[in-house]
């Protein structure tokens, strides 16, 4: 029996653990990253918890990046900035979050599940979690999630990433370059050793992994508009033929 997406919240030992899934390969509708946004900005007001952890359900694919059938289903320049602002709200939520945010990536990114990645404060990943920008092979380009890739990775690499649009890069290859702290060999090992972090950093003082977080972050006030902009851009972009005509053969009739 099919699975039905689902984003949920559920706590452990002083740990929260936010959880996507979008059976089979994690491409996120808007509907789910508003969810997603909003648990986040949640999980950050919870007293009862002291880490976060985000992950994907799943054993695959971490996540696609946005809904193929929903960026073709954009008719006016509105839509298309709204569309966009899906991933640009849940980065911002990321980065507000008063919590330290660990990620967890079991299996492929790409586009937008790169900028979780990059947006998160710590990230793990098991060696299935190859990394693509694959914006533009489809017309657009990764402007939205630029901002977080930008800072964890270094302009040079970004620009790798994106020039390479068919391109899998592997996880030692991400780990090499800063995105993943580390790298297991199976997701049995990823799910332990990020329980074991979440737990160490869960018996430490709250206030000192706030304080800690809002020093990593600094500079980044202006992102709330910046990342707005970048949403119209990308909604722009999506109403170009070339766009319009690329999608038709991603999308199954």
């Amino acid at each position: 029996m099919a699975q039905n997406p689902y984003v949920k919240y559920t706590k452990s030992q002083k740990v929260g653990y936010i959880e996507f899934n979008n059976p089979s390969h994690n491409a996120l509708p808007l509907q789910m990253l508003s969810e997603l946004s909003a648990t986040i900005t949640h999980a950050g007001k919870d007293d009862d918890v002291h880490v976060l952890v985000l992950k994907s359900g799943g054993d695959r694919t971490f996540c696609a990046g946005a809904s193929f059938e929903d960026l073709a289903a954009i008719s006016t320049t509105v839509e298309g900035e709204t569309f966009f602002m899906g991933f640009a709200n849940v980065i911002n939520a990321l980065r507000n979050n008063p919590k330290i945010i660990i990620g967890s990536v079991q299996g492929k990114a790409v586009g937008g599940g790169v900028g979780l990645a990059a947006a998160v404060d710590i990230c793990l990943a098991s060696e299935y979690a190859s990394i693509k920008l694959s914006e533009l092979s489809i017309g657009i380009g990764p402007f939205v999630i630029e901002p977080a890739l930008k800072r964890k990775l270094g302009p040079s690499v970004v620009t790798q990433l994106t020039l390479n649009p068919q391109t899998f890069f592997s996880a030692k290859w991400a780990r090499e370059k800063g995105l993943f702290a580390a790298v297991f060999e199976s997701n049995d090992d990823l799910n332990t050793q990020v329980s074991n972090l979440a737990n160490q950093l869960a018996s430490c003082n709250p206030k000192a992994l706030s304080e800690f977080k809002k020093i990593q972050w600094e500079d980044t006030d202006h992102w709330d508009e910046l990342l707005k902009q970048r949403a119209k851009i990308s909604g722009e972009l999506a109403l170009s033929p070339f766009t319009k005509t690329q999608l038709k053969k991603f999308i199954k009739p």
